[in-house]
């Protein structure tokens, strides 16, 4: 079993996917996210291995999320101040259990996916999925750490590639599953309608 900490943005115009508002007008990618959100929501549910935990900004019943429901059964929290690493940090921390944490821009997400990465917690002490930018769809850990959250360059390519270095040097057995795909730029929207981005 193992507890997914899935990080969402409010799927309000202006406020998220503001990197595909040139192609799809601020409404359009805010209607993308709230698409992206009920998928990810649905794949952490349907995967059924163990608590699910959505950590919003801003924090819920903010007005953003107005016309947004949610599972009664899902626990609603504030990520609270700070960078991304910051954020998951605090989450990562007060977990009692493996945690798989998430976001909700990766198309290929899945039960299936969440369940092969939370068995691959009772063998591993971490599992990472890359994401083909360079940053990662979901990482999984029996234990928090500080050193995996600190100090890395969020949002860039070196992410993935950071973190994993940070796990060898803490001498955790890693699982390294396939590379996903996030849909955050014009080009991956292109590419997914284009049928490449999953080829």
């Amino acid at each position: 079993m193992a507890r997914i900490l899935l990080f969402a943005k409010a799927p309000h115009p202006g406020l998220a996917k503001t990197r595909l508002i040139p192609a799809l007008g601020a409404e359009g990618a805010a209607e993308l996210a709230r698409r992206l959100l009920q998928h990810t929501v649905e794949a952490a549910m349907g995967a059924d291995v163990g608590e699910v935990e959505l950590l919003l900004t801003p924090a819920y019943p903010a007005p953003q999320w107005q016309g947004v429901r949610f599972p009664e059964t899902l626990l609603l929290s504030d990520q609270g101040e700070g960078d991304l690493g910051q954020r998951m940090a605090r989450a990562a921390q007060r977990s009692q259990d493996p945690m798989l944490l998430i976001g909700t821009d990766c198309v290929e997400m899945c039960p299936l996916l969440l369940q092969e990465a939370a068995a691959a917690l009772t063998q591993h002490q971490a599992v990472l999925y890359p994401a083909a930018d360079g940053g990662y769809a979901l990482l999984g850990l029996q234990h928090f750490h500080a050193t995996l959250f600190t100090e890395i360059a969020w949002s860039s390519a070196t992410v993935a590639a950071t973190t994993l270095a940070r796990l060898h040097h803490l001498d955790w057995s890693v699982q390294v599953g396939r590379t996903l795909h996030d849909l955050d730029t014009p080009d991956d929207l292109r590419q997914l309608m284009q049928g490449t981005l999953l080829a």
